[in-house]
């Protein structure tokens, strides 16, 4: 099958076309012939050789895709040949075809495509395992998510919205602030607002879910209200700050976060039969739609790399790979 591989840890152009042999099922799993796979920042760093993918794994980038069923393994009784799925991955989704959990995969919602679905596994279970199962997420409350036109910002947006929260964001334009505002965010110009003074205006987040890091770390802290929560999931501008802890324990504040694809099996199984109960309908009726930035052939994942490495997109970046099959 064709594949895109990491030659050797490095920029953009160390992603190479190559040739690697079909995967085969092993006990609980399945294989799925790509149609469509989404491009997440975790690629960029597994390319750069600051993200290694866990034992075991595949080595070829690619966390999520969407596509057809081909292969079942022993002890699966969920899916059969022919079924369209999208599916979380532990990596390989970069490639033709892809072996992964069963109880990773999802049934295609009703009234989306497959390009549109393969932009959903990653950001959707990021998002409510940690603003939902994580953060605790309730209607009313004051939510605050760093990157919002970004595909994990755009994801929270919506899925908060649906849950009834206030939603603020910060973006770095006036274009990516006009992205959200339409999901139904307040946004915040990061070049031209201090989202701690506005969201001290405003009484203080409830829940700030963080992928910036570095200082937006302490400043954070600074915007939260009383019993609020900090979910940190990335390090953009590092994992190192400074911080008051009596701040924390003045305003009894909770500070947590998470990975994603370090959990074991049985985790993102658990986090999978919740999207299945509580997301999914999200997606039917409408109140959570995959915005999609742009997409690149299989073999043009250099340029796929290169503009999100340019921060200018705005929701999701894939990869035709079978294409609407």
């Amino acid at each position: 099958m064709k594949a895109i591989e990491i030659a050797t840890p490095g920029p953009a152009e160390v992603l190479k076309l190559t040739r690697r042999p079909h995967p085969i099922p092993g006990h609980g799993q399945i294989v799925i012939q790509v149609a469509w796979a989404g491009v997440n920042r975790p690629d960029v760093l597994q390319r750069a050789g600051s993200y290694a993918p866990p034992p075991g794994a595949s080595d070829l980038p690619g966390l999520e895709c969407s596509g057809v069923v081909v292969g079942i393994g022993a002890g699966v009784t969920r899916w059969k040949e022919g079924d369209r799925v999208c599916a979380l991955l532990p990596g390989g989704g970069y490639a033709e075809f892809v072996a992964c959990p069963a109880e990773h995969a999802l049934p295609i919602p009703a009234g989306i495509t497959l390009r549109e679905a393969a932009a959903l596994p990653e950001t959707v279970f990021t998002v409510w395992s940690n603003i939902v199962m994580r953060g605790g997420l309730q209607a009313g409350e004051r939510f605050l998510v760093h990157g919002g036109s970004s595909g994990i910002g755009t994801t929270a947006i919506q899925i908060a919205r649906a849950l009834g929260a206030q939603v603020w964001t910060t973006a770095g334009s006036d274009d990516k602030c006009a992205a959200c505002e339409k999901l139904g965010a307040i946004p915040i110009n990061y070049r031209e607002q201090d989202f701690v003074e506005v969201l001290r205006k405003a009484g203080g987040a409830n829940l700030i879910l963080d992928m910036v890091g570095g200082d937006y770390i302490a400043r954070n802290i600074r915007a939260m209200a009383d019993e609020a929560r900090l979910v940190m999931i990335a390090f953009l501008a590092g994992p190192k700050a400074e911080i008051n802890f009596a701040q924390i324990m003045m305003k009894r504040l909770t500070v947590t976060g998470s990975t994603l694809r370090a959990q074991s099996d049985l985790a993102k199984a658990r986090i999978a039969a919740e999207l299945c109960e509580h997301v999914w309908p999200m997606v039917e009726n409408g109140s959570l739609r995959p915005l999609i930035d742009s997409e690149f052939t299989l073999a043009d994942a250099v340029d796929a790399h290169r503009r999100m490495e340019s921060s200018q997109h705005i929701g999701k970046i894939l990869l035709r790979v079978a294409g609407d099959i």
